[in-house]
């Protein structure tokens, strides 16, 4: 379901009763696995990817630097 017909991991696992990381690890897995039959990115698609990345890189870090300050500014909050 979630290769076929490319719907959210989330949305599946909830609907077939499945833990979301299981099921996430097992279309890896497939993904992985059969990763000879998908076709080559476009040149497209492929600076979208490396636009993506660095996105995700800058949220990951900024992610990172709002936690330190947290930790910093509030030392004794445990949240998570």
């Amino acid at each position: 379901m979630v290769v076929d017909t490319s719907r959210p991991v989330a949305t599946v696992a909830r609907e077939q009763g499945v833990n979301e990381q299981s099921l996430r690890n097992w279309v890896n897995e497939y993904r992985a696995a059969h990763a000879e039959g998908e076709p080559p990115l476009t040149v497209s698609e492929r600076a979208r990817l490396r636009e993506l990345e660095k996105e995700n890189r800058k949220l990951f870090f900024a992610a990172l630097k709002n936690e330190h300050v947290h930790r910093t500014v509030y030392p004794t909050c445990q949240h998570a």
